[in-house]
């Protein structure tokens, strides 16, 4: 087995799913910058938005991730019975929650509003896109189905059809119809319901034999439905401290007082997650094989893929470098429009952070990785851990050097937190033995 070509045919079709996520991120602050007389307002009003469905999302990342490793698993031992179950599993735990969602909109809305000091223009982003999350929790549940099963080409079809819809409606609800951001979230809603759509139809044409299968006793087993939610507990903890951590970035620059460091903090954060989204792909691709070669008990594929996912990240990471070293300034004007009155003071405010952003792929060349890995292997508590101690340090960072430098100590903060996360899973797992003696036959 060409390992490197495994590893490549998983993370380049998710690779490119994930490049159409900041794309439709960069597309949407674009927009923002370019309507109205007001590009800060605007582009802070979304980033708060944003940030709101980033900790509802984030927080229901767990379906994905808890269906991925179990799911790869069972395909690497041949369960497809097992796979079926968890796709059921998985489907169902996501309705639920997109259904609670719903019901509990407008106090969860206040509250976030409240709490991330949201503008009008904010509740309205909020009250129209919130129609959009449970279609947004199944797609979850249907790409871990799908990664689980090395299949990475059907999410790359659902994020590609999801974007473009996403993109086209945003443009003519913002502009055709001089919507503003609130068409922005309409946008959303109709491109993530068509994405569930396409999933459905995707997965009934390929997997019809394979959904057959599904015993709902066994997808009611509390055996393995323990397993699920013990998995789910640990990665919803994890997810809620990633949150956390996000959430106090936007809201800590919102609080400083100045629309054109909480635009530029919103701007360099998107370049930060073009580069999170690229390495994501091979986040995915260690997912997948982590859990399949475990499954299979194939120590020695393991070994090689834990190898080249690692390599291939720290690869990414060093090309990131120089694309933000030669190009951060056609980055940046891509998000504001040249003819805004405050557009040269947005980019000389970002000249005095970019360095932030070139160092961070350093920082974060192991974390998205190991993420990928410990999904893969189940080793969720690891996970779990490892973020709680990460997230320690970056609010003590910031706390202990704010009064001294400022928004630097956020950067700052937000960097050793990316480097922390990567170092101690990988030392809690003792260099990987751990992960690796799960693919022993003895195991």
């Amino acid at each position: 087995m060409n390992m490197n070509r495994e590893i490549l045919r998983i993370a380049l079709p998710n690779i490119v799913s994930n490049i159409t996520v900041p794309l439709m991120g960069i597309v949407s602050t674009a927009i923002a910058g370019h309507w109205g007389d007001d590009s800060a307002a605007a582009i802070g009003a979304l980033a708060i938005g944003v940030s709101i469905f980033n900790f509802i999302y984030w927080n229901c990342s767990f379906v994905r991730m808890g269906t991925s490793g179990l799911t790869a698993q069972a395909f690497g031992a041949g369960n497809f019975r097992e796979c079926a179950n968890m796709l059921a599993r998985a489907l169902a735990a996501a309705g639920a929650m997109g259904l609670l969602m719903v019901l509990l909109q407008y106090p969860v809305g206040e509250m976030a509003l409240w709490a991330m000091h949201g503008s009008e223009m904010t509740r309205e982003y909020f009250y129209a896109r919130i129609w959009a999350v449970p279609a947004g929790i199944m797609l979850f549940g249907f790409n871990g189905w799908y990664t689980g099963m090395q299949n990475a080409l059907f999410p790359m079809c659902t994020a590609i059809t999801v974007n473009i819809i996403h993109t086209l409606c945003s443009l003519w609800f913002a502009f055709g119809m001089d919507m503003g951001i609130v068409g922005i979230a309409y946008a959303s809603v109709i491109a993530q319901w068509t994405g569930v759509l396409l999933a459905s139809v995707l997965l009934i044409a390929k997997y019809r034999h394979i959904i057959r299968q599904i015993d709902w006793s066994e997808v009611l087993d509390l055996r393995p439905l323990k397993t699920y939610f013990l998995i789910n507990r640990d990665i919803i903890l994890r997810t809620f401290c990633i949150v956390a951590v996000y959430t106090f970035f936007t809201g800590s620059s919102a609080r400083l007082g100045n629309q054109e460091l909480l635009a530029v903090n919103a701007l360099l954060l998107e370049l930060f997650t073009m580069f999170s989204y690229m390495n994501d792909g091979f986040a995915y691709a260690a997912e997948a094989l982590t859990g399949r070669f475990i499954g299979a008990r194939d120590e020695t594929s393991l070994r090689r893929c834990l190898k080249g996912c690692l390599t291939w990240g720290t690869v990414v990471s060093a090309a990131f470098v120089v694309i933000y070293i030669i190009w951060w300034r056609d980055l940046v004007g891509l998000f504001v429009s040249p003819t805004a009155t405050n557009a040269a003071t947005l980019i000389e405010t970002a000249g005095r952070y970019i360095v932030w952003i070139i160092i961070i792929p350093i920082a974060s060349a192991m974390p998205f990785i190991m993420d990928g890995i410990m999904v893969g292997a189940t080793e969720t508590r690891v996970m779990r851990n490892s973020m709680f101690l990460a997230t320690a340090a970056y609010f003590g960072i910031y706390y202990a050097l704010h009064p001294l430098i400022g928004n630097n100590a956020l950067w700052l903060a937000f960097t050793l937190y990316m480097f922390l996360r990567g170092v101690l899973q990988f030392f809690m797992t003792r260099q990987l033995r751990t992960i690796r003696a799960k693919a022993s036959v003895r195991a």
